[in-house]
């Protein structure tokens, strides 16, 4: 058994010590916010906190990951809550989302060591691929991710995981509930 803890819970993964930490987290712990992107640590999309650094968990063994700190996208916050979470949302850096959970990870990690970073700093840090070109956006929404930690900025809070079907039809004209009637609540 290899024990670390992930998220803040122990965790004891029966597998083979030489299995990457991302196919034990995906895999064993069904935290699969963690993406397998290129599985030789060139794209970062399997980004985590290991003792609050951004490593590629492709690249580190459970047998590393021992007696470790993890922390997933899933753990960052549970609420997206995250000053990081909240500045990509509202900077419009999200396109398809497949990198963005390791590009949050990655953004938190700069964040907790350096605050205020500059643009060259920010693109140091943040190696992460995106196919979608966000970078841009990305840059803008880690300066103001910054200014929201050191709590010069606040940011209207995206909607909360698990919105009610209701609530999000109300609020989204093109999304209706299924059964509605031809009263115009819903399709015919």
């Amino acid at each position: 058994m290899t024990a670390m803890t992930v998220n803040e819970r122990p965790v004891d993964f029966d597998m083979d010590p030489a299995t990457p930490l991302l196919h034990a987290l995906r895999d064993a712990a069904n935290l699969t916010g963690t993406k397998y992107g290129c599985g030789v640590g060139d794209c970062g999309a399997c980004m985590v906190l290991v003792d609050g650094e951004a490593l590629r968990s492709c690249l580190v063994t459970i047998a590393e990951a021992e007696g470790r700190f993890i922390t997933t996208i899933e753990g960052l916050s549970r609420d997206r809550s995250h000053p990081v979470q909240q500045a990509l949302v509202a900077e419009q850096a999200i396109q398809c989302g497949f990198c963005t959970p390791g590009i949050a990870i990655a953004a938190a990690s700069l964040l907790r060591s350096n605050p205020d970073p500059t643009e060259a700093q920010i693109r140091d840090a943040i190696p992460n691929l995106c196919r979608c070109g966000v970078y841009p956006r990305l840059v803008r929404a880690v300066q103001r991710a910054g200014r929201v930690a050191r709590r010069r900025e606040t940011i209207s809070a995206a909607p909360a995981p698990g919105i009610d079907p209701e609530d999000a039809a109300r609020a989204v004209p093109g999304m209706r509930m299924k059964g509605a009637g031809s009263d115009g609540e819903g399709p015919n």
